[in-house]
């Protein structure tokens, strides 16, 4: 079958491996690629594979899942790298919180239901950011602590007025075909904004954009 959204995985625990590829493989539309124990590894997995989505564990031996998250994007052409989902066993932490600065597109605990943990990768792969219910609004108050409020980022002020609009509508998790209906123009309209605005402000996708967004108090 093509056009299936290629798995990895990246955990040092095998147990957790098994059931994770198990889960992943009974999907149609979803293919398992590899799994890895550690972040070296799971760079190298990365290089290898190349997968559409990462599941990352982020407390593992020789390299945590921040770095390897970072290290892993840093490598990929902008936008053209792997989605990564995190997986904690904590609520939230700022382990979680650095790992979505580092890129991850969000993250997942790891005592969810596996049919969320499948919604969640679909989600991420369709460049959406997924962050564990429970924990959302205290991971964003986290972020808005960041700057004095205020303090508009200089490049932000690089934006055209509809270019802010479009950005801040983005920020807000509307999609673009909601911004589109919104702001009366085309789906390919709403692309090209933002497109325009991930680079002036040197952001990967959507995910970044929005932690942006509540990092420098662009939003509430």
């Amino acid at each position: 079958m093509t056009g299936r959204i290629r798995v990895a995985l990246v955990d040092d625990q095998a147990l957790f491996r098994t059931g994770i590829r198990m889960l992943v493989s009974s999907q149609p539309d979803l293919e398992f690629v590899g799994e890895a124990g550690d972040g070296v590894e799971g760079i190298r997995l990365a290089a290898s594979a190349r997968p559409d989505v990462i599941l990352m564990d982020i407390r593992m031996p020789v390299l945590d899942g921040i770095d390897a998250t970072r290290r892993i994007l840093e490598a990929s052409p902008l936008g053209a790298g792997p989605r990564i989902l995190v997986l904690t066993t904590f609520d939230l932490d700022e382990a979680a919180t650095r790992a979505i600065r580092a890129g991850a597109s969000g993250f997942v605990l790891k005592d969810a239901h596996p049919e969320f943990l499948l919604a969640a990768i679909r989600t991420v792969h369709a460049g959406t950011a997924v962050i564990a219910p429970s924990a959302t609004r205290e991971l964003f108050e986290n972020f808005g602590t960041r700057v004095d409020p205020g303090s508009e980022p200089t490049e932000f002020g690089g934006l055209t007025g509809r270019e802010r609009e479009i950005f801040l509508l983005a920020a807000r998790g509307l999609s673009n075909a909601e911004i589109a209906a919104r702001e009366y123009v085309s789906e390919a309209t709403v692309k090209t904004h933002i497109s325009r605005i991930l680079a002036k402000l040197a952001l990967r996708d959507r995910v970044q954009l929005v932690v942006y967004a509540y990092e420098n108090r662009l939003v509430d």
